[in-house]
């Protein structure tokens, strides 16, 4: 038998597919660099992730689990071919406790759809990363996904609290609790949170929800340059007020969005706007968006404006939202890099990015989550141009050096992949990196997980 025939005696033949389109559908993620793997599978139950992954494990074959395919580092991307799992099928909310505040689901539930189900029912659950309309909660488990509200609520990982995954040789495990405390043995749960699909399959999450704040408020301040904006940033937090979401887009962003949509959603000659929301009881939230705009003034604001309605709080960050069609409008390609520095750090961050438009000639349009360091930079290329993208290249190597120089992170929510692989030694020490190895090599000893993740290309043994 074929190995496809064998997959499909395990999940049904009509859940197995060999056809070039199928392949190259899920062999890409968001970054658009397909590569093919020998079979997709679509199993429906854990029991059937389990037989699949025990058949692997069994033959060698590499495996690699996936989710929407929403991914900016290649984490699911099949690049030593193999079988792509898809977990689609497995897309159900199971429960919501509202008395115990948790909701169990399957890895497949769209991030989006979970968040309106648990906001009806007077609940919250906070992350929530841009493609929350279209990424599903096992990716954002296996990448630790971030967003906005990081800042306040915190990532991914705060919200995990158990998990159903399945091992490289088709073991089921669970790990962590219901309860919001769990000391027993080491903390597999956070463990696997993050490891992008290298450590095991996760079939069932049971996340931790909170009371939905009662009122918020939504301010958009304009600013002549991006450091003004930053300093008004600081001066937000040394008011004492933690925003909930706190946004910063930079000049060549509000240029590719103007060019994009042919309107001006922020004043010419404006060099950076930032999106601030606060939210918790009606009294301190009109006094912390109070405070937020006192910041901004002091800061040299050129406007302030805040949302009366939802009608134009989706006003207001339309802006946000259109940037990422936008910057098709500066060039057809970029390099799509989510850094992190601490917050003091900001600034040096912005010039270094300026020294490498002018150094380098390179095209960088930036935005993020500035509450919490986590900055956007994206490096426009014309894939066309060899000469261009061999600057973008050493470009972001250079960035990359001077946020490790800066107390920063490579990666502040897009996790490692494929894309960032060769670059994880500049942050982490042989050592840790050694550790880390053995880590995977416990879970996964014969190593046909996720294989080509994380580790640099010649450090993977």
């Amino acid at each position: 038998m074929t190995l496809a025939e064998r997959l499909g005696a395990l999940v049904g033949s009509a859940w197995v597919r060999t056809d070039e389109d199928a392949r190259r559908e899920y062999g890409q993620d968001a970054l658009k660099q397909p590569q093919l793997p020998e079979v997709v599978v679509l199993p429906a139950d854990t029991g059937e992730v389990s037989a699949v992954a025990a058949l692997c494990h069994e033959l060698g074959t590499p495996l690699v689990p996936r989710g929407a395919g929403t991914g900016y580092t290649g984490g699911a991307v099949p690049t030593s071919g193999g079988v792509v799992l898809s977990l689609e099928r497995l897309n159900r909310i199971l429960e919501i406790d509202q008395a115990s505040l948790f909701a169990v689901v399957q890895p497949n539930v769209v991030t989006g759809v979970l968040q309106a189900e648990v906001e009806a029912r007077g609940l919250f659950y906070p992350p929530d990363p841009a493609s929350l309309d279209r990424s599903v909660i096992g990716g954002n488990v296996a990448e630790c996904a971030g967003g906005p509200r990081a800042f306040k609520y915190g990532t991914t990982k705060r919200y995990v609290l158990a998990l159903e995954a399945v091992l490289a040789d088709g073991e089921i495990i669970r790990t962590g609790s219901r309860a919001v405390k769990n000391v027993v043995g080491y903390d597999l749960t956070q463990l696997v949170t993050g490891s992008e699909g290298t450590l095991a399959i996760i079939t069932e999450i049971t996340l931790r929800l909170i009371p939905k704040p009662p009122a918020r408020a939504t301010m958009r301040a304009m600013f002549s340059t991006v450091d003004a904006a930053v300093e008004a940033v600081a001066a937000i937090v040394r008011s004492g007020v933690i925003p909930s979401a706190l946004e910063l887009v930079d000049g060549a962003s509000l240029h590719a969005i103007h060019a994009h949509l042919g309107e001006r959603l922020a004043p010419a000659g404006t060099g950076a706007v930032l999106l601030v929301e606060v939210d918790g009881g009606p009294a301190a939230v009109a006094e912390q968006a109070e405070a937020v705009e006192r910041a901004c003034t002091a800061a040299a604001a050129l406007e302030t404006r805040r949302a009366t309605d939802e009608a134009e709080r989706d006003e207001l960050w339309r802006l946000r939202r259109e940037l990422s069609a936008s910057l098709r409008t500066i060039a057809p390609s970029k390099l799509n890099h989510d850094v992190v520095v601490p917050m003091g750090r900001i600034p040096g961050l912005f010039q270094v990015i300026d020294d490498l438009r002018h150094a380098l000639r390179l095209r960088i349009a930036c935005f993020g989550h500035v509450g919490d360091g986590n900055i956007h930079v994206n490096l426009m290329t014309d894939p066309a141009d060899a000469a261009e993208l061999a600057r973008a290249r050493e470009g972001e190597e250079r960035l990359f050096r001077s946020v490790v120089a800066l107390g920063g992170s490579i990666s502040g929510e897009h996790g490692i992949g494929y894309r960032k692989a060769r670059y994880l030694g500049l942050e982490l020490s042989p050592a840790t990196i050694a550790l880390m190895k053995r880590v995977k090599r416990a879970f996964d000893p014969s190593g046909v997980l996720n294989p080509g993740k994380i580790f640099p290309p010649d450090d993977r043994g």
